[in-house]
């Protein structure tokens, strides 16, 4: 009989430590709006308008927030001084270095999740190296690979920067930028040569582009190591700018022109699951 008193006190002690908010229903937490701040989810309703590659103008992020534009000014005017935000000279916005780059990792992340069933497919379909590559700013990254099973193979480390002028998914995802990114990402990386099959004219490079812009496509024949063929298809999501691509690498000795043919079309197919997805 004496413990069922001590028992009651624990039990009251412990209640009396738990916070009153903490006690509410959750119903009744999501239903309580009185510590909502409306100039704070405004501010980030306007960041979540941004891409992180693409900059916006007043009216453009005006109808995606729903924000009247005397509003918007002050928001945009604030995030600006405090280095959320960018203005350029003709008055568009964009994120400021530190949001963007955290932008690009997340969507990058979520295009290897993505893209991850697809890698696994073609690496067990081909028994080859399976790669996905992104761009970041102006650097084209591997991002995610899965590697052949055979002794002699070519490998693709993740992390690695390609080069735009000899590596398939480096050509192929800078094919498709504008012009001023393109050459940026050139001038970045360089046209040095890797091997005899190297391309390191500008003109000739160019023409290439025009070639993967129309197939979506691009080839390494050996020209980032010899030996080494890789097959890469561009992820082309539908009125969206090119950021990804994935590709096939295998040894020469291991490739025909019915196995390329092949390959081509299964990345072909694969990008464009993942583009639809």
């Amino acid at each position: 009989m004496a413990s069922k008193p001590d028992t009651n006190i624990r039990e009251k002690s412990i209640r009396r430590r738990i916070p009153k908010w903490a006690l509410q229903t959750a119903t009744a937490a999501a239903s309580n709006q009185q510590y909502y701040l409306r100039s704070i989810g405004r501010a980030l309703d306007v960041l979540d308008c941004f891409n992180g590659k693409s900059p916006l103008a007043l009216k453009d992020i005006s109808a995606g927030t729903g924000l009247p534009e005397s509003t918007l000014f002050r928001v945009l005017l604030t995030l600006e001084k405090h280095g959320y935000l960018q203005q350029a000279v003709d008055g568009t916005y964009q994120l400021a270095p530190k949001l963007r780059f955290g932008w690009l990792i997340e969507q990058g992340n979520a295009m290897r999740n993505l893209a991850r069933p697809e890698l696994e497919r073609l690496g067990h379909r081909f028994n080859e190296t399976a790669s996905l590559a992104y761009l970041f700013e102006d650097r084209i990254h591997v991002l995610d690979s899965v590697e052949s099973f055979h002794e002699i193979r070519v490998s693709n480390r993740v992390g690695r920067v390609l080069p735009p002028n000899c590596s398939a998914m480096g050509k192929t995802i800078t094919a498709f930028q504008d012009r001023e990114l393109a050459d940026r990402i050139i001038e970045v990386y360089g046209l040095g040569r890797r091997t005899e099959h190297t391309i390191t004219d500008r003109t000739r490079l160019m023409r290439e582009f025009e070639e993967i812009r129309r197939t979506g496509v691009g080839y390494d024949r050996e020209e980032s190591v010899l030996g080494g063929i890789c097959i890469s298809a561009a992820i082309r999501p539908a009125g969206k700018q090119v950021f990804a691509a994935l590709s096939i690498s295998t040894p020469v000795l291991r490739m025909t022109p019915e196995r390329e043919a092949e390959i081509r079309a299964a990345v072909l197919e694969a990008a464009e699951r993942i583009a639809q997805a």
